[in-house]
């Protein structure tokens, strides 16, 4: 907001101009970018819904984002929806989401919004764990807008400090284009045992420290797992409904991430409800267990709270273990 300004019709005073200690310079004028909506979600999708919708109007495509709290979400998910079927193409950014947000307790903890993107026509929904795929599927959820068959794109985000080196991005220029594509498409696989898996977990989001743990101490034990990162839950839905001859999405990223070969059972993790990554087990016919948030929040530190809604690295072990036998 210091370097583009706050939008208004007419030029305001900034009584806090002359105040040394102020940090954020809130300049009202009629050359500024930014547009400050106040606390109030409706009124910000529905200003996405209008400046997304300029490309079929007037011809000049332009790409808003929208940043708000996930657990808001459903707050706005009217505007927004009408929005959409208007024909409004923009980047809807939840962040933190999740229980992840484990210090301010349930009234700040998002559950259903995997769901929504999961669920909203014209749309597509990813939820990255890196700071690299951050990038990836922002800059293709932007390359979606503003033309004739393109969709807007919802971002969940979480602000859980992670490892960026857990990425494993690989350095082969080849190799690091396969991720990147793999990523855009809804998943990749993160981890991969040397002999074929007794059991497949699946993860997405703030949970992939978790499942990487998990993966570990399981070969300790020795079974082996492979670890199946999820980018969007709602791309590898659209693969398998086109896979079953249900619309024409692309599926080919079932068989990389997937492969029948290596059908285990399967455990799948999410910081969101848990039905969101259920219909996966079900493309091999695999025995299942789904693990998720699937009551109220609670306030506490991380560990006590994943441990709280069974999303920890030894409820994963344990689904895993049972399963096995």
């Amino acid at each position: 907001m210091n370097k583009v300004g706050v939008w208004s019709p007419n030029e305001r005073n900034d009584w806090f101009a002359d105040d040394p200690d102020t940090i954020l310079h809130w300049r009202e004028r009629p050359t500024g970018q930014h547009i400050e909506l106040g606390i109030a979600e409706t009124n910000l999708v529905s200003a996405l819904g209008e400046l997304g919708a300029t490309w079929s109007r007037w011809g000049r495509p332009l790409l808003p984002i929208g940043v708000l709290y996930d657990p808001f979400v459903e707050r706005a998910l009217e505007p927004w929806h009408f929005g959409i079927y208007a024909g409004g193409q923009s980047i809807l950014v939840g962040t933190p989401s999740g229980v992840s947000l484990a210090a301010e307790g349930g009234a700040h903890q998002s559950v259903k919004t995997p769901s929504i993107g999961l669920e909203q026509p014209g749309a597509i929904s990813y939820e990255p764990a890196f700071a690299i795929e951050t990038e990836w599927t922002l800059l293709a959820g932007l390359g979606q807008l503003g033309r004739q068959g393109g969709e807007s794109v919802y971002l969940r985000l979480s602000t859980r400090p992670v490892d960026q080196t857990l990425a494993a991005v690989p350095t082969d220029p080849a190799a690091r284009e396969r991720r990147r594509r793999n990523v855009i498409a809804g998943a990749y696989l993160l981890r991969r045992s040397a002999e074929r898996p007794r059991v497949t977990l699946v993860t997405m989001g703030a949970l992939v420290p978790e499942g990487l743990a998990a993966v570990d101490r399981l070969a300790e034990q020795g079974i082996p797992a492979d670890l199946v990162v999820v980018t969007s839950a709602d791309l590898l839905f659209r693969a398998v409904q086109s896979r079953r001859g249900q619309g024409s999405a692309p599926n080919g990223i079932l068989d990389t991430v997937f492969p029948v070969d290596r059908a285990a059972p399967m455990v799948t993790v999410i910081d969101g409800h848990p039905h969101t990554l259920s219909f996966l087990s079900g493309l091999h016919r695999v025995p299942a267990t789904n693990l998720g948030v699937s009551g109220f929040g609670q306030a506490g530190d991380l560990e006590s709270v994943y441990r709280y809604h069974g999303i920890d690295a030894d409820s994963i072990i344990g689904a895993a273990l049972d399963l096995v036998d």
